[in-house]
């Protein structure tokens, strides 16, 4: 809807649901009322806008969704081959790597009764066109990280790799909508809900609102980020000997969220310590 009134009128103002209801809650709810507040509202300026990225913006960014797509398939497939080779109390063989070329050369060799026999052979096949999809996508955003500054700035972060700095530049999109770094870390779902009664401040569990790509992505770099990076690792250590070791990755991510936004509005790289 929004692509299409976007071709037949000089500005479209997207809404924010959220927003919108906490300005104009009503009992009565019909479309006519719904577009009549929806109009009043932008008459008197007072319409809370959502972001909406481009068409290419948006193009790329299914394109990023997908190679998740295909690692969780992958990971599903992979417990499966485990949960088989369970069933039958098989030894693994002496490989790092179960999935890797040597590991994969014995599981085709496995002979397993029927019918877990022919399965395990399915998983193995549809195994590895996951792995071929995976290629094709990962050649494709090395493609998209070509000549990017941002990107560059970006992957210099502890834990950040190609991959998740292609996904975080292109769902932020722009960063210039963030004022300052507790904003942006607000906007990945990394904060805690806050409550006040009197003087006194509760922290709850993490907000339901945020860009849960965005949150995946810095949660999911905590752990390098702490092998490579000694300053960070100090303060997730910190963290976890007061309030344990999830509330030290959350903490962590949010750390990396607020360096994220550092170095892409200072246009540098981050300096290790």
């Amino acid at each position: 809807m929004y692509d299409w009134l976007d071709t037949i009128v000089d500005e479209v103002v997207l809404a924010h649901p959220n927003k919108v209801r906490a300005i104009a809650d009503a009992r009565i709810k019909t479309d006519k009322i719904d577009s009549e507040t929806l109009a009043h509202l932008l008459c008197a300026d007072l319409i809370p806008e959502a972001y909406a990225p481009s068409k290419d913006v948006r193009a790329i960014k299914r394109v990023l969704r997908q190679r998740l797509f295909f690692v969780r398939v992958q990971t599903m497939v992979k417990n499966r081959i485990r949960a088989l080779l369970s069933q039958h109390a098989v030894a693994l063989p002496d490989v790092s790597d179960l999935y890797g070329k040597a590991g994969l050369r014995w599981l085709q060799t496995l002979q397993l009764p029927d019918p877990d026999g022919r399965l395990l052979q399915e998983e193995l096949i549809l195994l590895q066109v996951l792995k071929e999809r995976i290629a094709v996508t990962d050649t494709m955003i090395k493609e998209l990280a070509a000549g990017d500054e941002i990107i560059l700035w970006l992957g210099s972060l502890p834990g950040i790799g190609i991959f998740l700095a292609v996904l975080i530049r292109y769902e932020v999109a722009e960063i210039t909508r963030f004022s300052e770094a507790k904003k942006f870390a607000g906007y990945t779902g990394l904060i805690p809900a806050t409550f006040g009664t009197g003087p006194r401040l509760v922290h709850g569990r993490l907000v339901n609102q945020g860009n849960k790509w965005l949150r995946w992505a810095f949660i999911e770099a905590v752990t390098p980020a702490i092998t490579h990076d000694v300053s960070l690792r100090r303060y997730y250590d910190k963290i976890k000997a007061r309030r344990g070791t999830t509330d030290a990755r959350t903490a962590t991510a949010r750390k990396l969220a607020e360096l994220a936004w550092t170095v892409w509005t200072q246009r540098r790289r981050y300096e290790y310590r």
